[in-house]
């Protein structure tokens, strides 16, 4: 039985477009491939930013940790271990000053991990995070594909990437915040996309 992740990154609790569309999505995946779907609300989670004590723990041999490092060692590996056990990655990604949530971005700083998640080889970087089809949800108030201002869209195809995931499929909804029409012709391009796939 295929396994889809939803990943919900809003810093919203409700009405969070990007929440919405990866909820949709999710769901047509499901009734499709009958698949057991494990969602993980970021916000809910409440991960903590690197800080000195999670770095520590990261970079300490697991024979000399002391408990609260065996702590925070597990979070990560627990989240790791449900990452690699999807065959399906949804993540609904809304825009925040060019950016992704402090959410997402403490999320991706837990699963990074050299020699778990990617290794450094002869030949560069290699990622161990594979055979993952990654679909992404992005709500954004105004337009920015294609521009130098999207910087949102190389960031996650390049930090995805780097941990083996590069089948990534981006659904967009632009212009949600440039009145009620746009919202609507934005969620209904998105919508038709979804159905597409």
């Amino acid at each position: 039985m295929t396994t889809i992740l939803q990943l919900n990154s809003a810093a919203r609790s409700q009405g969070a477009q990007s929440t919405q569309l990866a909820n949709e999505l999710v769901a047509q995946l499901a009734k499709r491939e009958g698949a057991k779907v494990v969602v993980r609300d970021l916000l809910v989670d409440n991960l903590p930013h690197l800080d000195d004590a999670i770095l520590g723990a990261f970079f300490t041999p697991a024979d000399k940790r002391t408990p609260e490092q065996v702590a925070i060692d597990a979070r990560s590996i627990a989240l790791i271990e449900e990452l690699q056990a999807a065959d399906v990655v949804v993540i609904g990604v809304p825009l925040y000053n060019f950016g992704i949530s402090t959410q997402l971005k403490a999320y991706f700083d837990q699963i990074a991990r050299a020699g778990v998640t990617f290794r450094y080889t002869e030949n560069g970087p290699e990622g161990l995070v594979k055979g993952k089809k990654v679909y992404i949800t992005a709500a954004r108030g105004g337009k920015y594909i294609n521009t130098p201002n999207d910087t949102q869209t190389p960031f996650l195809k390049t930090f995805l990437g780097f941990l083996g995931m590069t089948d990534v499929e981006f659904i967009y909804a632009e212009g949600l915040a440039m009145g009620p029409d746009a919202a609507q012709t934005a969620l209904a391009g998105a919508r038709e996309a979804i159905a597409a796939l």
